[in-house]
C-alpha cells in the first residue's frame, strides 16, 4: 500500500482553517458544531476542521499526524480516510445532544487512536510519562474522558473537553479496526495486518522512544 500522507495533508487542513478563523469575523460561528447542525447539515463536517486556541490546535494535530500516519501505513489511505471523517462526522452528530457547541478534530483522532489499538494493540506509544502498549494508553485515555464525561452528567464537569466525543469516536475506530483486522485475515488470508516491521521499529524508536 502506498503511503500517500493523508493525515499530514488533513492537519495542513486544519492549520489553514485555524488561520482563516482568526483573519475572518465570524468565521468560526458558521461552521462549529451546535443547535442549527440539523438545520446546516455541513456542521457536522466542518466542526472537525475547526480549534478553539493554538494549545487546541497543536495537540490535536500531533496525534493526528502521528497517530494518523501510522494507521495509514497499516491499512492504506482510503481506509484511513474512511475511519476519520465517519468517526469524526458521527462523533459530531452524538455530541450535538449532549454539548450547547463544540469543535475540534477529536472525535475523529480518537477514532482512528480505537482503530490502531485494534489493528496493531502492542505498538509501543509514549503515553503519560512511560511507554506503553497503545492498547493500555486506550484504556486510560478512555477511563480520563468517562470520569470527564460522569462529571458532566452530575454537574461538576472537569472542563470543557468533549468527553462524550472522545468515547463516541474512540468505539466506532475500534469497529472500524476490528473490521479491518478481520478483512485481511479472511481476504488474503493472513493473521494479521502486515507491515514492515523494520520500518514500524524505526518509526518507534525514532518519535515514540524519545
Amino acid at each position: 500500500m502506498r503511503f500517500k500522507g493523508y493525515a499530514l495533508w488533513l492537519s495542513g487542513i486544519c492549520i489553514a482553517v485555524f488561520l482563516l478563523q482568526n483573519i475572518i469575523g465570524g468565521f468560526t460561528e458558521l461552521f462549529l458544531l451546535n443547535e442549527m447542525s440539523f438545520v446546516q447539515l455541513w456542521r457536522f463536517l466542518t466542526a472537525v476542521f475547526l480549534h478553539a486556541d493554538i494549545g487546541h490546535l497543536f495537540y490535536n494535530l500531533f496525534a493526528l499526524a502521528l497517530f494518523g500516519s501510522i494507521l495509514e501505513r497499516l491499512i492504506g489511505g482510503k481506509r484511513f480516510l474512511l475511519v476519520f471523517f465517519t468517526s469524526g462526522i458521527l462523533a459530531n452528530v452524538f455530541s450535538v445532544f449532549f454539548y450547547p457547541s463544540s469543535l475540534g478534530a477529536s472525535g475523529a483522532i480518537f477514532g482512528v487512536i480505537g482503530a490502531l489499538i485494534a489493528v496493531r494493540p502492542m505498538l509501543v506509544v509514549w503515553a503519560f510519562g512511560l511507554p506503553m502498549p497503545i492498547f493500555i494508553a486506550g484504556i486510560l485515555w478512555a477511563g480520563g474522558d468517562l470520569m470527564g464525561a460522569i462529571g458532566y452528567f452530575t454537574g461538576n464537569p472537569l472542563n470543557n473537553t468533549g468527553n462524550l466525543a472522545h468515547l463516541s469516536g474512540m468505539f466506532i475506530g475500534l469497529i472500524f479496526g476490528l473490521f479491518y483486522r478481520d478483512w485481511k485475515r479472511r481476504v488474503l488470508g493472513g493473521n494479521s495486518v502486515e507491515i514492515d516491521e523494520r520500518y514500524m521499529r524505526r518509526w518507534e524508536d525514532n518519535y515514540l522512544r524519545q
